[in-house]
């Protein structure tokens, strides 16, 4: 693969990422694995401590310090990142990759105007005037609807309202005009009217520019009115992958359904279901499905092994045995056949891989086994 020449704007796989604290040794990030193409929008979601934010800033390459990317692969634009020289790394930050960080209050430096910081953002990465750079700035102001764009250029941080620093936050990641644009919880410290607006930016901004967004939020409302597809975490592994009507109308593992159960809708008949229990502690993860403790259709095999990823559509995959049980019952997978010829090879040639494949490889014959061992 090279940089010419790649199938995948972004490919992530089998990421592993661990933080050393204390209590030990925190497993954020255990073995995720996604692809993004240009153009889309891409949704990761989940509850806090779910690995999300990590998942960012690993493919930025700013872990804390106390932080470390164990193993796997960030390929973008067919250039691998892991193992990428400093200097690599900074031209591709902020100028191909940028990233809008959760609290817009903290985001600015409050002692240097917003047309300062705008300026660095642009010299920084490119080789132009001041004049051009204050161009550019005016440009990016307009285009995410802040009004005086030059008077605005002059004034604080602290002269703003918080919707208006979101605006000028993503105007400042856009200003290199990126590839990727990656929003980490863009309308938390947004009132709801304010974070329709930014949301509703976002989308056009994507559609006049035609890049890439990574939106991390834990709010289903958001993700279902702009995502293409959607990853589900839970203790860093995504359990369920697919397309956003597929994720919501048809959601097939019992972490997912639990979150959008637990949303409020305007329907009399809808009761809230919110998910029982507390999230795992990540310096002791079980042995099997880390969701099982809150799971109420558990079974003894998801304390006992993880599932591998089952295939339910062309663009629809989750890791759950209930969904698996499931299948077997309609009659769509038989886990009591025995392995056809076809089967018999791939199993064996399965024995052969090496250990860190991403487990969206593995096969349906694979989770058979498990469910009938048990």
């Amino acid at each position: 693969m090279t940089a010419k020449n790649y199938k995948h704007l972004l490919e992530v796989k089998d990421l592993h990422v661990s933080f050393k604290i204390m209590a030990g040794k925190v497993e954020a990030i255990n073995g995720v694995s996604f692809t993004l193409d240009k153009g889309k929008i891409l949704g990761i979601v989940g509850e806090s401590g779910s690995g999300k934010s990590v998942t960012s800033y690993s493919i930025m390459q700013i872990v804390d310090k106390n932080g470390h990317i164990d193993s796997g692969s960030i390929v973008f634009e067919g250039e691998e990142m892991l193992g990428m020289s400093k200097e690599k790394l900074r031209n591709i930050r902020g100028n191909r990759i940028a990233m809008i960080f959760q609290d817009p209050m903290t985001a600015l430096d409050p002692v240097y105007t917003i047309g300062n910081q705008l300026e660095e953002a642009v010299r920084t990465h490119e080789n132009v005037s001041k004049k051009e750079a204050y161009k550019r700035s005016i440009e990016m102001l307009n285009l995410v609807g802040i009004n005086e764009p030059e008077k605005r250029m002059k004034q604080y941080p602290f002269e703003f309202s918080g919707g208006m620093l979101q605006r000028i936050v993503i105007g400042m990641a856009l200003v290199c005009k990126p590839d990727l644009l990656i929003a980490d919880e863009p309308t938390t410290a947004l009132d709801v009217t304010i974070q329709a607006q930014i949301i509703e930016l976002l989308k056009d901004i994507q559609e006049k520019m035609g890049m890439a967004i990574i939106l991390i939020t834990h709010d289903l409302g958001v993700v279902a009115a702009i995502c293409d597809e959607v990853d589900v975490m839970y203790a860093g592994r995504i359990v369920e992958r697919g397309t956003a009507d597929e994720i919501f109308y048809r959601p097939a593992h019992e972490y997912t359904k639990g979150l959008i159960n637990s949303v409020p809708t305007l329907a009399d008949d809808h009761e809230l279901e919110p998910i029982k229990g507390n999230p795992v502690n990540l310096t002791r993860l079980p042995k099997g499905c880390a969701f099982a403790p809150r799971c109420s259709k558990c079974m003894k095999i998801c304390l006992e092994k993880f599932p591998d990823q089952i295939e339910l559509s062309p663009n629809h995959y989750t890791s759950c045995f209930e969904t698996v049980r499931l299948l077997n019952s309609e009659g769509i997978i038989d886990i009591t056949a025995k392995p056809t010829v076809e089967e018999e090879k791939k199993e064996v040639t399965e024995e052969n891989r090496v250990v860190d494949e991403p487990a969206k490889e593995k096969t349906i014959r694979e989770i058979k086994k498990l469910v009938k061992d048990d």
